[in-house]
């Protein structure tokens, strides 16, 4: 059984990894592979993902939304079963978002991320964010 610094190196080791692949390689495998069950929970959207299938098509359908999405790590906390990263994500909105079709606009918004872990594996991406300011920000709202 790994000590509690370890597992705090194992768990930022597969967080880093994470967003890695996601957001600077944008290579969607790479990214559902970080996984041992893949999971995404977006409250702001209303999306609950579940199952390897599922993540896969939702992280390819994000990049062609914001083929250039870009996540900036601020401050990563651990807790007994998760990371926390505060960040802030952004990109250029290029294809459908949210029922929104391109608009060409940038995005970037704070957002928070939450990493659940059982034991050093990856189970599930929770990701919270205010929507309106994305909204705002495509010109959906005023």
């Amino acid at each position: 059984m790994p000590t509690t610094s370890e597992l705090r190196s194992l768990r930022e080791t597969a967080v880093n990894a994470h967003v890695q692949a996601e957001a600077v390689d944008h290579d969607v495998d790479a990214t559902v592979a970080t996984f041992s069950k893949p999971r995404y929970e977006v409250p702001a959207i209303g999306a609950v993902v579940d199952g390897a299938q599922a993540v896969h098509a939702f992280i390819e359908q994000l990049l062609t939304s914001f083929p250039d999405l870009w996540v900036r790590q601020d401050v990563l906390r651990h807790s007994d079963d998760a990371v926390i990263v505060e960040a802030k994500f952004g990109g250029t909105q290029r294809g459908i978002w949210a029922g929104i079709a391109p608009t060409g606009k940038a995005v970037e918004v704070d957002c928070v991320l939450i990493f659940l872990f059982d034991g050093s594996e990856l189970v599930c991406e929770k990701v919270y964010f205010d929507n309106a300011t994305i909204l705002r920000q495509l010109g959906a709202l005023a």
